[in-house]
């Protein structure tokens, strides 16, 4: 069986006889043209992140401005819910008084109760329009 050689190389080096000679304006344009490149290539991707990180920011802050929003509505609607079975109990409290079977002090921690909540669902709705006004 014979055995193959394969030659990556030729056994005998060939010289190179002529390399032309570049001109130093023709290297120094060549080193100014890659230069140019490089900075805009570094000038577009600063760009670019400074582009995203704006994106980033102005989202984040109308996901913000959404949430805090959405916290005031909802925390809205829950006092006026609490308020509302204030108000219920205020009623409860009110019959037995007439009733004689409570003191009046029930009727008034009951209406203290009833009002403070409702000031507190009224307001956070307030603050809700109040922040939408500012925002146009």
């Amino acid at each position: 069986m014979p055995v193959l050689r394969c030659a990556i190389v030729v056994p005998k080096t060939v010289k190179i006889e002529g390399v032309s000679k570049v001109s130093m304006a023709r290297t120094l344009g060549v080193a100014a043209r890659v230069a140019t490149q490089l900075a805009t290539q570094r000038a577009k991707r600063h760009r670019t992140l400074s582009a995203v990180m704006s994106a980033l920011k102005a989202t984040a802050r109308s996901f913000g401005h959404v949430l805090h929003t959405l916290w005031l509505e909802v925390i809205g609607t829950l006092f006026l819910g609490m308020a509302g079975i204030g108000g219920v109990a205020l009623v409860r409290e009110y019959v037995k008084y007439q009733g004689h079977q409570v003191t009046a002090g029930r009727v008034a921690i009951a209406v203290l109760f009833t009002l403070t909540f409702a000031w507190f669902g009224v307001s956070s709705f307030w603050r809700v329009r109040q922040k939408g006004r500012g925002s146009r």
